[in-house]
């Protein structure tokens, strides 16, 4: 995987676990989609390690997203709040 130890001062949000959950997904699921272990899936999913960006896009080839939708500089709001949040601003 090559995972990369996370860094305090520039951080990468990503919404893995609940894109994952949406889709019905388990993490040995996952795992086997974008080929690696069970335990690398989790990792990601707690921040613990970012991912490569190869196996950053292979993940968001899995939930076919673009990837601004999957990771972040910044912590992402609640899905929630973004897709209503236009609706309240017209």
């Amino acid at each position: 995987m090559s995972p990369v130890r996370r860094d305090e001062k520039q951080p990468i949000y990503n919404r893995i676990a609940v894109l994952r959950a949406e889709r019905g997904l388990s993490r040995a699921q996952l795992a086997t989609l974008i080929n690696v272990n069970v335990q690398s899936v989790g990792a990601l999913e707690r921040g613990d390690y970012y991912p490569s960006l190869d196996l950053a896009l292979r993940i968001c080839e899995a939930f076919d997203l673009p990837v601004e939708a999957v990771f972040s500089r910044t912590p992402f709001t609640a899905m929630s709040t973004e897709l209503y949040r236009g609706r309240t601003e017209n």
